[in-house]
């Protein structure tokens, strides 16, 4: 192992230049000034005092930048794994208490030592089995959750914390005696003024603006209502040491949830790094990104940080700053710890009504409509990916959904694998070559007493059923007992499919006719002589060339059949 292995930075180290030093610059201050008003929102959702989203923002984006693989993710708080924080550490805490905090940030710790696992032990491909899908569904319905968490906020509506979805809804129906038209006011122009001044103004930090308009009109109606709540004085420090709790008992009643938290937040970061990479012609490398991950979650465990992971928007808006290389995300972390030492006070006259217009807007935006739609125009199974992983979000433990989801997302990538593509081929007699080619292109004569078929994909313990049950058609439907596979597009066969493709090839037998292998991959062919498949079936049933497979077939077909067959497919039926 190299000192670039163990140390990843020291790859893009080598490509700064004062030009790139520049433009990382500005990108990461557009980047702090962004992931300010973010932060306060995240740590919100997650249940946490507003500076544990800022203070995640400092310390996250170092570690991953420089122990992760992509130029332009930017880690810290995210709006999913926020919930999921939430949602898991209510179940033994209050939120806002220290008790809280503590298992908070023991539950990071630990959803980090899964991900660097993950990463030492190269499961990096794994991020590859699990469909996107299940990331917008759960996205979609965590969006959901947090308005839904939000609406006691800008109505003044009491809702009792820890309430699900369905009784939030119920409480805030019975509740409506004492809705305040004025925390609604606050809230609607908090997020009407956020969304034009994105529209308008496009670069500029459109959710800081709509705080701070919030702010002034809660200010303005202070007079007019005493129900108005402020969210706090944010500490102007530097994020302070922490210690998770690493006692057994607490480790063994955090280990699940902290799993479910690692898993999510390796899907978005892989995701993330991947989508930007397609723009910047950047290889992203999975393994040392879950490296990252985890080291980042690990070391913010103990500087006041919760968990973390790629945040899309803010990646991004990183690329499209014209950032360079990693040093952007550090930019930005050093640019957020100046703005806090200097504008923290000021957070007292946020009102939490305008931190709630912002997070609706946060949350709208998590929905993406585009891909939904797609999704369920185009894609039955996709589609019923997407909707069990929403309903499930929003009626289940978001644990258990995203568990749920995952576990779909690999039954459909079984089922697809399970059942491989057998087409049947035939002899074009029309080609001067005599090609090989696939039926369905083009009506074939067929030989009565062969059938030729290539498999596509791998023939494994959860596809030779499917392989079976096609030969067993062509054997006892079709009464053709020869049949010859085309291997060149198996990848794999396992013992399984080996062990079942020698019971077969002896049913055959016992008929006269038998299995025979042409044009087999190096890798399959090696596996086959030191597994004992070709032993078993028997070396004069594998060949490199067709030609010579088929003139050994030949030989063994019935003569009397041959005799009086008009086809004459093969040049050695003449």
């Amino acid at each position: 192992m190299n000192l670039k292995s163990l140390f990843p930075f020291l790859r893009w180290f080598r490509l700064i230049t004062k030009e790139s030093i520049k433009d990382d610059l500005m990108a990461g201050l557009t980047g702090a000034v962004i992931v300010l008003p973010q932060g306060v929102a995240f740590a919100t959702i997650a249940g946490l005092p507003p500076e544990y989203g800022l203070y995640t923002a400092m310390i996250t984006p170092i570690i991953a930048a420089l122990f992760g693989s992509s130029f332009h993710l930017i880690s810290g708080p995210t709006t999913a794994i926020s919930i999921v924080v939430f949602s898991a550490v209510s179940h033994y805490a209050e939120p806002g208490t220290q008790e809280f905090v503590n298992t908070a940030l023991t539950l990071t710790f630990l959803a980090g030592i899964y991900q660097l696992a993950f990463g030492l032990a190269r499961l990096g491909s794994l991020v590859n089995f699990v469909s996107h899908t299940v990331v917008i569904g759960f996205t979609a319905g965590a969006a959901i959750l947090i308005a839904t968490s939000q609406i006691k906020h800008i109505t003044g509506i009491p809702v009792p914390k820890g309430e699900s979805f369905f009784s939030t809804w119920i409480d805030l129906y019975q509740g409506i005696h004492e809705f305040n038209i004025f925390l609604l006011i606050i809230g609607a122009i908090t997020l009407i003024v956020a969304l034009l001044s994105k529209k308008f103004f496009p670069k500029a930090p459109n959710l800081l603006i709509g705080m701070i308009i919030g702010s002034l009109i809660a200010l303005f109606l202070k007079k007019f209502t005493d129900g108005i709540q402020l969210v706090g004085e944010i500490p102007a420090q530097l994020p302070p040491f922490s210690s998770p709790d690493f006692s057994p008992a607490t480790i063994k009643m955090l280990a699940s949830d902290a799993f479910a938290i690692a898993l999510l937040g390796l899907i978005e970061a892989v995701s993330i790094s991947r989508a930007v990479a397609t723009k910047s012609n950047q290889r992203i490398n999975s393994n040392q990104e879950f490296i990252g991950q985890g080291l980042s979650n690990i070391c913010g465990s103990f500087m006041s940080s919760y968990a973390g992971s790629g945040s899309f928007t803010r990646s991004g808006i990183n690329y499209e700053a014209g950032a360079k290389t990693p040093l952007s995300a550090i930019f930005a972390a050093i640019a957020l710890m100046c703005i806090i030492l200097l504008i923290a006070p000021l957070t007292a006259y946020l009102p939490i009504a305008a931190m709630g217009g912002v997070i609706l807007l946060v949350a709208y935006n998590l929905i993406d409509f585009h891909h939904i739609k797609r999704i369920m125009t185009f894609s039955k199974s996709e589609s019923a990916v997407l909707m069990t992983t929403f309903f499930a979000t929003l009626f289940l433990e978001l644990e258990f959904a995203i568990y749920l989801g995952v576990l779909l997302s690999l039954v459909l990538f079984l089922a697809k694998t399970s059942t491989p593509e057998i087409l049947t081929i035939s002899v074009d007699e029309d080609d001067n070559q005599r090609k090989f080619i696939d039926t369905d292109q083009k009506p074939l004569r067929e030989c009565s007493q062969l059938k030729i078929i290539r498999i596509d994909r791998s023939i494994y313990f959860g596809s030779i059923n499917h392989i079976q049950n096609r030969i067993a058609e062509i054997s006892d439907n079709e009464g053709i007992y020869n049949i010859l596979i085309i291997a060149t597009g198996i990848n794999l066969i396992d013992l399984a499919g080996a062990e079942a493709l020698i019971a077969e090839n002896n049913r055959l037998k016992n008929m006269n006719g038998g299995l025979y292998f042409v044009n087999m991959k190096t890798s399959v062919y090696k596996f086959a002589a030191e597994s004992g498949f070709i032993k078993d079936i028997g070396p004069d049933h594998f060949f490199d060339h067709k030609r010579h497979v088929i003139a050994a077939i030949c030989k063994n077909m019935d003569k009397n059949k041959c005799s009086i067959c008009q086809t004459q497919l093969f040049k050695e039926c003449r």
